[in-house]
């Protein structure tokens, strides 16, 4: 990268360099691979805080932190977000039953830099339903992430995003989007899932952010429940979410969250 190391945009926006994309993968893998071996647990039966019991043991056994337990008072190593939660589930007691779906968000510090992913899992049998919620969900990412080359703008990941969705007869959440990161685990921009081609700011080589859209069969609207976290579909219909922390390049960008087993998506593998 050509860019100073640690330039910020007028927009607020970090400008990493080369040995920072280094630290990122290294990060962005671990909690990959952590989301990996978490496959097998999910299971008809399972408790949601026993996952999280064992994502907290993985990554302690890492020699890892996690960046979201004390963050805001929050005190588990997962967010696991389960049929009409949109995001922030809170890990408990609840049993997963058979066709419930989940998304389990997991980020990770390494060495001062934040690896933040999440990914859909299933108890038992996918119904139809989900399974096509689920596909649209993680098309309309890797959509996203297409667009997000220098020269373009925040405006067209969205756009990309949003489009898509709605194709598809599905919604995207507002009221949610990814951010900025590095050795920071929230930092500017906002990245919405939503927009119009060519509006925003302009995409630079060394940007580092998150593409993590939710997406709801019923309607977008949300709301939060008493707890402060949990964020479900207000019409209760199912959402779904994907999330990787990517960098921008003069091409392609980097994905530093990609799964080292290929079991990104549940039917994977």
């Amino acid at each position: 990268m050509d860019e100073p190391k640690g330039r910020l945009t007028k927009d607020g926006i970090r400008i990493y360099g080369e040995a920072d994309f280094a630290g990122m993968h290294v990060a962005g893998k671990l909690a990959a691979q952590i989301l990996d071996e978490i496959a097998q647990h999910v299971f008809v039966g399972q408790t949601t805080g026993e996952i999280d019991r064992l994502i907290t043991q993985m990554v302690d056994d890492a020699g890892a932190k996690s960046a979201t337990i004390g963050y805001r008072g929050y005190q588990h190593a997962s967010c696991i977000s389960v049929n009409h939660v949109v995001c922030h589930g809170i890990p408990g007691d609840k049993k997963l039953k058979d066709g419930d779906i989940l998304n389990i968000d997991v980020t990770v510090i390494v060495d001062g830099w934040f690896g933040d992913t999440s990914r859909m899992y299933v108890a038992g049998n996918l119904s139809r339903k989900s399974e096509r919620l689920i596909e649209v969900t993680h098309d309309a990412l890797m959509y996203g992430i297409e667009a997000a080359r220098p020269g373009n703008t925040f405006g067209d990941i969205g756009h990309a995003i949003q489009s898509y969705v709605e194709g598809q007869r599905m919604s995207v959440v507002r009221d949610f989007c990814g951010h900025g990161l590095g050795r920071v685990f929230h930092a500017p921009p906002n990245v919405l899932h939503y927009g119009r081609a060519g509006t925003g700011v302009v995409l630079e080589e060394g940007m580092f952010f998150t593409i993590e859209p939710m997406v709801n069969l019923g309607r977008p609207e949300t709301k939060v429940l008493a707890d402060d976290w949990t964020a479900v579909t207000r019409d209760k219909s199912l959402s779904a979410q994907f999330e990787h922390s990517i960098g921008v390049t003069s091409g392609a960008p980097e994905i530093f969250t990609l799964s080292p087993a290929g079991k990104f998506h549940p039917t994977y593998g």
